[in-house]
């Protein structure tokens, strides 16, 4: 698949997201169709068994997917996303990386992996997401 540009305002659109902020993720690379964030795990990302919640795994697969999905400048919204959690992350940092699967005209399937620190799978998702008319960004 060919991967071009995505315009510097809408990669820090993605990057300026609240609720990836509050997380303390950081979207480190767009292009079209695919995306890559990450974060830094700190001891509030625990669940009670003291282990990475599983939230908080999902949420940055879905920061990838959102930026990978959105990537072209049309506005896609989540219809479905399933995902497998694989082991418990590792201390460290978690990587989540999108790449598109298909674009069609109104749909998009999606399929993302998180990795810890030391490159384990941690987690695979798959999603779809519908595309509307208008842009995410005015032209």
């Amino acid at each position: 698949m060919r991967h071009s540009e995505v315009p510097a305002a809408l990669v820090a659109a993605f990057r300026a997201d609240p609720f990836g902020k509050l997380l303390g993720v950081q979207v480190e690379e767009v292009r079209s169709g695919y995306a890559r964030a990450s974060l830094q795990l700190r001891p509030e990302h625990r669940n009670f068994h003291g282990v990475v919640h599983g939230g908080l795994v999902f949420s940055l697969a879905d920061c990838a997917f959102a930026a990978a999905s959105n990537s072209h400048n049309q506005r896609a919204v989540a219809v479905s996303a399933t995902i497998h959690f694989l082991r418990a992350p590792s201390a460290g940092r978690l990587e989540a990386e999108c790449a598109e699967e298909h674009r069609g005209h109104t749909l998009g399937s999606y399929r993302v992996t998180v990795r810890d620190g030391e490159g384990r799978l941690v987690a695979t998702m798959q999603a779809l997401v519908h595309r509307a008319e208008q842009p995410v960004l005015p032209p």
